[in-house]
């Protein structure tokens, strides 16, 4: 099977398909982060054939996007499902974790540029995973 991402600005693609409640679960918490009125362009992409795929393999595919939201292993096992933001400018090099209730915000400012990844990276809690400037 060839691995291909689909069109779309914002992905949020599965890597990991061990468990497909922890994925529903995680959908469910992506999708309820967005208020009825904000712009969004997040894709899920649930594809067999990129499992396993490491953040590496995923910037070489993601062609001109900047950015990727990884689901990954930690986001199936982990019961917050932190997904991964992968800077696909960096050779794929992952720059933090995020919960799925902060997704939008973080989403939303990498569509208008208004922040970067730098500006969520040093953000993050002590373990890692940025949970949103107004908690």
């Amino acid at each position: 099977m060839a691995r291909t991402l689909p069109d779309g600005e914002s992905l949020l693609v599965r890597t990991d398909f061990t468990d497909d409640a922890a994925w529903a679960e995680t959908l469910a918490a992506v999708i309820a982060a967005y208020d009825e009125d904000t712009m969004t362009e997040l894709t899920p992409v649930d594809d067999v054939a990129l499992d396993g795929l490491s953040p590496a393999e995923l910037a070489d595919l993601a062609g001109d996007r900047t950015y990727v939201f990884l689901a990954g292993t930690t986001t199936m096992t982990d019961p917050e499902h932190p997904l991964l933001a992968v800077d696909t400018g960096t050779d794929g090099e992952p720059v933090f974790r995020i919960a799925p209730v902060a997704v939008a915000e973080v989403e939303v400012n990498f569509l208008l540029a208004d922040m970067d990844f730098e500006d969520y990276a040093d953000s993050v809690d002590d373990d890692g995973v940025f949970r949103g400037f107004d908690r």
